[in-house]
């Protein structure tokens, strides 16, 4: 008979013998591939196991199940009792969900998983509380040979390492919210010789990482984002595509080491701190998306540091076909600071560039110009607004700010001859953004396309106004397009408007 996707086995011993049991009711004549069926469709182990009332002949048959979930007290407590039924099937997938989990009922039942796995493990642990004898309790994370996918958030448990094994099928490694603990180090563990087939990495808040040396010949993405205590990063990887690193040097006080050898790398997110003297990027040929640090807009002396690590970076490349940029401005009043883009000389020649405008209240023209001015070959621009939801009852700054200086945009001869597309979202429809879109719009002599899509806040009366305003003084050429979210979430609708 036919089976889902080749995993459920042709046939399995039947459970009761086919007399009377059988006979029962339609469900208990059914073969054992078709209830396995119909109990992966109940969700959880524990909805599963609940069928046993129905008869004789279900007692047992979700101890078939190639799927096991468990999301949440009571249920997590039987983990450790169904990974260990006797006669039970390979599985494809485990998935346990926790809160406040005790780290010595994890360390239980994990060894069991890897001996019955091949396929994804998903264990995620929510923290409330934490009793102070877990602090000293290290989960022994066993080798998962057969497993696809491994994906950890641990809550900040203790973790060791296996010092011998080799995860022979592993593909996606994902762990967060971990301490590393005990003698082997976690370079070790995901580099070729023990994980031939890892192709995604992610480590994502952990501790216990002084030092990180990986040398991967299959690894394609790797993310790494809040290593507290990184040191020294050594990666070699010559087929990696995608490497992003958050914020694992900047809280050091001595300096960072990194090597970074990836000649097939086509996007780099970098934002941590950078000095050459310090950060060696290897050959990278194939770049073709940057993420830098965020540029402060305004400051006092000490952002004056990140701008130049941010411009140190950029002068490492010459071309690159799409660039992102965040623009940051203090949350607190910046009639103190001074104006900090003129630390920004240069910017790789680009095809795509976003801006991401992280304002607040404050006009963004003076900062946004600046950068376009840099990279006047842009074909397509895409310019997000951040909305800061504690900001929305101070809808402008005061009029003695200095965010709107220097002024010399407003009248700067300015020619963006090859933009072709603006994608603007997140439009609220204030004076300084109306000045700005309308700068932006006499400067690009050629656009052919514009798309606003507005702020949630911002009503369709008032977005048919702002359309009117802006058909006013877009070209006849420019097709423009307008779209509104839909109740506050992601999801956009377009909208009707004609041009006037």
């Amino acid at each position: 008979m036919a089976q889902s996707s080749g995993e459920v086995a042709a046939k399995r011993t039947k459970l009761s013998p086919s007399g009377a049991d059988a006979g029962e009711d339609h469900f208990s004549a059914l073969h054992d591939d078709i209830l396995v069926l119909i109990l992966l469709r109940l969700g959880t182990i524990a909805e599963a196991v609940r069928t046993s009332v129905l008869s004789r002949r279900w007692r047992r048959t979700w101890a078939l199940l190639p799927e096991l979930a468990f999301c949440s007290a009571p249920d997590n407590r039987h983990v450790l009792e169904v990974l260990a039924a006797p006669d039970a099937p390979a599985l494809r997938r485990i998935l346990v969900v926790t809160k406040d989990d005790a780290p010595a009922s994890v360390g239980a039942w994990l060894p069991l998983a890897a001996g019955r796995l091949s396929g994804d493990l998903m264990y995620h642990n929510s923290v409330e509380g934490r009793k102070e004898e877990e602090g000293n309790v290290t989960i022994a994370l066993p080798c998962f040979g057969k497993a696809t996918k491994v994906v950890l958030n641990l809550g900040f448990f203790a973790l060791a390492l296996p010092s011998t094994g080799t995860f022979t099928v592993l593909t996606d490694l994902f762990l967060e919210r971990v301490r590393f603990r005990g003698t082997c180090e976690l370079g070790e563990v995901v580099s070729s010789p023990r994980c031939p087939c890892l192709l995604k990495l992610i480590i994502r808040r952990a501790w216990g990482v002084a030092r990180l040396t990986i040398q991967s010949e299959s690894l394609l993405q790797m993310d790494l984002s809040y290593l507290n205590g990184l040191q020294q990063l050594n990666i070699d990887a010559p087929v990696l595509n995608e490497f992003n690193l958050h914020y694992c040097f900047g809280l050091n006080q001595q300096k960072p080491i990194a090597n970074i050898s990836a000649p097939q790398l086509m996007s780099l997110l970098w934002r941590d701190v950078y000095d050459p003297s310090y950060v060696r990027l290897g050959n990278l040929g194939q770049q073709q998306r940057l993420s830098p640090s965020i540029i402060m807009a305004y400051g006092g002396h000490h952002h004056n540091r990140y701008n130049r690590e941010v411009l140190q970076l950029l002068q490492h490349f010459q071309v690159i076909q799409t660039l992102n940029i965040v623009l940051g401005y203090p949350q607190e009043d910046i009639g103190n600071f001074q104006y900090l883009m003129e630390d920004i000389t240069h910017l790789p020649h680009v095809t795509f560039l976003s801006l991401y405008v992280m304002n607040g209240r404050h006009a963004f023209g003076a900062s946004s110009f600046h950068v376009l001015r840099l990279c006047t070959g842009i074909r397509r621009l895409s310019l997000v607004l951040h909305t800061n939801r504690n900001l929305e009852a101070q809808s402008t700054c005061p009029s003695s700010c200095i965010c709107d200086q220097p002024t010399i945009w407003k009248i700067d001869k300015l020619l963006l001859n090859c933009l072709q597309e603006v994608a603007i979202t997140n439009l609220k429809g204030a004076e300084h953004e109306f000045a700005f879109v309308e700068r932006l719009l006499s400067c690009a002599g050629v656009l052919e396309k514009l798309r606003i899509t507005f702020d949630y806040s911002v009503s369709k009366s008032k977005a048919k106004e702002l359309h009117q305003r802006l058909s006013c003084i877009s070209r006849p050429e420019t097709q423009m397009e307008y779209y509104m979210y839909r109740d506050m979430g992601s999801e956009v609708r377009g909208l009707a408007l004609a041009r006037r």
